[in-house]
């Protein structure tokens, strides 16, 4: 019954995104007054939303305020070793220890501490396009080249809060090592882009 109610809930709400009642890039109404426009509890209210989220028609941070989406327009990041064109938004930097993997990717001993940063970029519309971490050893060095692999990855739940996605959506995962003029690594990144909105070019 309750889990009728939501479903219900959230096609009624479905379609106002659909008619335009709640235009694409609009704010969509908090879970209390979908709650007091519908005369049904939070609960209900709050999953439908999530519902909706889920599927891809809502955007944005959960406890934050949603926006509806807009609908998916497919992208190619024709060279990932390019500067970003558009905006950045956060940008995290700490000094971790190299697991046996990092360190593998990296050329170096396990336990070795490196650099990780870690960037949010943004799309033409100022909103979360991809995350960027990349990780380096001493000095940030300049590269003459850049090997490239595209792989498929589930969001962790990290992930997805940042890019404003459900956790567990498809990622593309672009795999970039740089290379110095020896032919050394210099730095490697995880790229992660949303699935549904992005093809990788090269």
């Amino acid at each position: 019954m309750a889990e009728a109610l939501q479903h219900r809930l959230a096609a009624q709400l479905l379609q106002r995104i659909q008619d335009g009642t709640y235009p694409p890039g609009s704010d969509f109404p908090s879970y209390r007054s979908i709650a007091a426009q519908h005369g049904v509890g939070h609960g209900a209210a709050y999953r439908a939303v999530q519902i909706l989220r889920a599927a891809g028609h809502l955007e944005g941070q959960p406890r934050k305020v949603l926006s509806v989406r807009h609908p998916a327009g497919v992208r190619t990041l024709a060279d990932p070793d390019a500067e970003w064109p558009y905006g950045r938004g956060e940008t995290e930097r700490s000094r971790p220890r190299a697991d046996d993997d990092l360190a593998l990717r990296l050329g170096c001993q396990a336990g070795t501490q490196v650099s990780r940063e870690r960037v949010e970029l943004l799309d033409p519309d100022g909103r979360p396009a991809m995350l960027v971490t990349s990780w380096w050893r001493g000095r940030r060095r300049a590269h003459a080249t850049a090997r490239i692999s595209v792989g498929l990855h589930r969001a962790t739940a990290d992930e997805a809060h940042l890019l404003g996605l459900p956790t567990g959506a498809l990622m593309l995962l672009v795999d970039r090592t740089r290379l110095d003029a020896a032919g050394a690594v210099a730095e490697v990144a995880d790229l992660i882009l949303p699935a549904d909105r992005w093809t990788v070019g090269r």
